[in-house]
Formats: C-alpha cells, sequence, structure tokens
C-alpha cells in the first residue's frame, strides 16, 4: 500500500505532477504540448488514458499549455477552482460539460484510497492552489509558485515524506539579469515565486521527522542553475541546524526529463 510520484517536468517552460495509489492516479496541471506529456508518460512507464482526472493549481500557462487537449482525447476529468476555470476557460478550448468538476480551495476531496488536500497561496492568478496527498498516514507535498510560504500553509503542509517545494530563482542573479525591472519586481514580490534562500527557509519550518526527500522545484531558466539552488538551499538549511543527508535527502527537477519514479 504505498504512493508514487514523479515531477514530469517542472520549470518556467512547464509543470507537470504525476502522483498515485492502487486504486488512483492524477496529474497535476499540463503545462507541456500534448506530445511531451505522453512522452513522459511514456519514460516513467504509465498510461495518460488511465488517468483517475487532471487537478489544475492555476491558469498560467506553464501550467495548462496541453490541458484541453489530452483532457479531451482521453475523455479525462479536469479538476479547478471556480475562478480558475473562468481564468482559464479560453485558452483550453471546449470542454465537455461532464469532464467539468470544481475542487475549491481549502477542500478536501476523497478518490478511492487517496485524500487529496487543496490549499491556497499567493501568487498572481485568479486563485491559485496547490495540493497534499494523503494515503495510508503518508503525505507528499506540491507547493510552487507562490511569493511566500505562509504560517497557515505551513501547518497544513508541515512534516510530509516528500516535497516538491519552488526554489525558483537566485536573487543576485536576478537583480543583475536581463529581465525588465517590472518582472524582477513581480518575481521578487509576495504574488511572485520563492527564492532559494527563502525556499529553503520555509523547508526549515515544515521538515518534520517523517519527512526524507525534498524536490527542487520551478527553477528559473534565467536567474537560477541545479548546482545554486542546491548549494543555496543546503547552506541556508545548515543555518537553521539542518545537514542535508542526515534528516533527509534532496533531488533535482527538470523542465523536459520526469524524475524517476519513487515510492513513500
Amino acid at each position: 500500500m504505498t504512493m508514487h510520484f514523479s515531477v514530469l517536468a517542472s520549470g518556467s517552460t512547464g509543470n507537470a505532477f504525476f502522483v498515485e495509489t492502487e486504486d488512483q492516479s492524477f496529474l497535476v496541471d499540463a503545462g507541456l504540448s500534448g506530445k511531451a506529456l505522453e512522452g513522459l508518460f511514456s519514460d516513467i512507464g504509465r498510461d495518460m488514458s488511465k488517468l483517475s482526472g487532471i487537478l489544475v493549481t492555476h491558469e498560467h500557462s506553464d501550467h495548462i499549455k496541453g490541458l484541453g487537449v489530452i483532457a479531451r482525447k482521453h475523455k479525462l476529468p479536469i479538476y479547478a477552482n471556480a475562478k480558475t476555470w473562468n481564468a482559464m476557460e479560453r485558452n483550453i478550448g471546449q470542454i465537455p460539460i461532464e469532464q467539468k468538476f470544481h475542487f475549491e480551495m481549502e477542500q478536501i476531496k476523497t478518490f478511492g484510497s487517496l485524500d487529496i488536500e487543496s490549499f491556497g497561496v499567493s501568487h498572481d492568478a485568479a486563485e491559485p492552489m496547490f495540493y497534499s496527498f494523503h494515503h495510508e498516514g503518508k503525505k507528499v507535498v506540491l507547493i510552487t509558485d507562490t511569493g511566500y510560504v505562509s504560517d497557515r500553509v505551513k501547518g497544513i503542509i508541515s512534516n510530509a515524506e516528500a516535497y516538491i517545494f519552488e526554489s525558483n530563482h537566485d536573487v543576485s542573479m536576478l537583480r543583475m539579469g536581463r529581465y525588465p525591472w517590472n518582472i524582477k519586481r513581480r518575481i521578487l514580490s509576495d504574488v511572485g515565486h520563492v527564492s532559494n534562500e527563502d525556499a529553503a527557509l520555509a523547508m526549515s519550518e515544515v521538515a518534520g521527522d517523517r519527512t526524507k526527500r525534498i524536490y527542487l522545484a520551478h527553477l528559473s531558466l534565467d536567474n537560477n542553475m541545479k548546482d545554486l539552488a542546491r548549494m543555496s538551499v543546503e547552506q541556508t538549511l545548515k543555518t537553521q541546524g539542518i545537514i542535508v543527508g542526515e534528516q533527509f535527502s534532496i533531488y533535482d527537477t527538470d523542465p523536459k526529463k520526469a524524475t524517476e519514479l519513487v515510492s513513500v
């Protein structure tokens, strides 16, 4: 009785996450082309047509690019809150009414052996929310696209076995980079994205004795690098008295390559 997951793709160019139990399987976000998503499913040895459904976090294109195409092709249910539905419908094409479902913020929905809990984040979208997955006493948390992690969210996501956690940018790279100032200001704001250091500080508060894996996710292609993110997170955690490798391990994600399908 285990829960498996894979970060299929993560980054500013496209995001998708897969989670399954013995009787349920869900895709969270479909921010790549239908063809690319089919390839990623093949890479982890899974069949997209057998999904129980697709969960949507918010309407930005790097999270919904392939949503309409694959939902129609495989006749998959889509779950999103009302404001996200309103914001994304014009971008995903016509979805049959029998495939449209509401999953509101701060809800827990039960699908067979899997309980899925939604929670709001601080991001410049209509009503962005992410998910915590519960199965047989185990918990996996997906949290990216947030300008900061509130105390309320920290309480919801604390002491999970695994986290897929945003580590979007290095502040110095962002400040010195080519983005116009209004974009930099948006990313650095409370409705933008968390930096490597801020991510690590939040991790230090939510990681518990059950925590074994933390995946660094949604890295900016322009303002971060895998090695830099990992080093910054490890150094910041060390200042909080946490030595990576003793309590938990840190893993990379990639915008085009799925992580290994692992169990918790």
